[in-house]
């Protein structure tokens, strides 16, 4: 078995034309509270350095530590010298020193560093069956996954965003489960009927009323998931709830158990909700976020709108103890439209794998 081994990260040559002569960035106060300068920069998933200063060197080429596309960035004084600092535009402040310029070559100071984790290609110029769908063989994806999460258990962060599909199934649940004990999750990002469904199967074994081993329905089982968000409303949070229902299984059991995060954010949709779930939307994305910005690996299981939500929060590289990595990011789905609406949204990075989500768990659980 082939050891994981993260790919060297290729730097631009700043001491070689036409960087060396580049300008250097320029910025423009924010006019208000909350709202962007004129030709403001937005930010991509990838690496983008900024030279700033005038010293000798005439300016320095910085890439900031934490990125997010569709953001700004600012530029920030320190007793260490300046900064970038990458925000939302909602957190913009009047005066704010904003970034602007909209080339990317470095003509303006802004540098996109857009091939720098990728390998070189040996693939025909012409050639079948290059895209990703449901008639592409995964095998090499899953092993090259497998050998990706046993690395990242010991040295990076794991993210999963979680749709409600995850639960409705006996064998999923037991394998997100197992996945969450052995270490290879670290935040979970999801939306109330994940949790609600999960807890449902835990306390009745039904999800939306379906058996989650047999699917068959059960009498009045559409108030199943109805009498569990009630129960749980009663006692007052999920962790109560567990304890007073002596739960022991389940995917929000173990992440409990485990102490791992659990974020949930709310929808319009939403039944209940459970206690925990953020009702705020803007509170919710600063919850995910407060886990993106740490995330190494992202997988995104059966959730269009939380996946792509997450993409938008996630660069393709993040800087580990003084080393710039990629951030490697899996968006599953047995829809092809799902995994490649993600690639639509800007998430260039992401690799997409068409497949019924409860087989994907199971493969994981029993390979890893």
């Amino acid at each position: 078995m082939a050891l994981f081994k993260l790919p060297e990260y290729r730097a631009p040559l700043f001491d070689r034309d036409p960087l060396r002569e580049a300008p250097v960035v320029r910025t423009s106060p924010a006019p208000s509270d909350g709202v962007a300068p004129t030709d403001y920069h937005a930010m991509s998933i990838f690496p983008e350095y900024f030279k700033i200063g005038d010293g000798p060197d005439r300016g320095a080429w910085i890439l900031p530590a934490e990125s997010r596309m569709d953001c700004v960035a600012v530029l920030r004084d320190s007793d260490s010298g300046p900064w970038l600092d990458i925000v939302e535009f909602r957190r913009l402040r009047l005066g704010d020193e904003v970034v602007i310029g909209r080339t990317e070559d470095g003509s303006e100071g802004i540098y996109v560093n857009a091939g720098a984790f990728v390998e070189e290609s040996r693939r025909d110029v012409f050639a079948f069956r290059v895209g990703r769908s449901r008639e592409t063989a995964y095998s090499r994806d899953y092993d090259d996954l497998y050998n990706l999460l046993r690395y990242e258990r010991e040295h990076g962060t794991v993210v999963w965003v979680l749709g409600p599909a995850v639960s409705f199934d006996y064998d999923s649940r037991r394998a997100m489960a197992s996945l969450i004990e052995k270490g290879y999750v670290h935040a979970i990002l999801a939306g109330n009927a994940l949790a609600t469904h999960d807890l449902e199967g835990a306390l009745l074994k039904t999800a939306l009323g379906q058996d989650i081993y047999t699917q068959e329905s059960r009498p009045n089982g559409h108030y199943n998931h109805l009498d569990l968000l009630n129960s749980v409303r009663k006692h007052g949070s999920i962790e109560k709830f567990l304890e007073k229902e002596k739960i022991e299984d389940g995917i929000v059991h173990a992440a409990i158990k485990k102490g791992v995060p659990l974020v949930l954010a709310g929808s319009i949709r939403d039944d209940g909700p459970l206690p925990e779930v953020y009702g705020n939307v803007y509170e919710a994305q600063d919850a995910m976020r407060a886990h993106t910005r740490k995330a190494t690996t992202v997988i995104a299981l059966a959730t269009q709108l939380h996946t792509i939500a997450v993409g938008n929060m996630t660069p393709a590289y993040t800087v580990r103890d003084g080393r710039v990595r990629p951030v490697y990011l899996y968006s599953v789905d047995i829809s092809e439209f799902a995994v490649n609406k993600l690639r639509d949204r800007g998430t260039l990075s992401a690799i997409p794998i068409v497949t019924n989500i409860q087989d994907f768990l199971v493969h994981l659980k029993n390979n890893l």
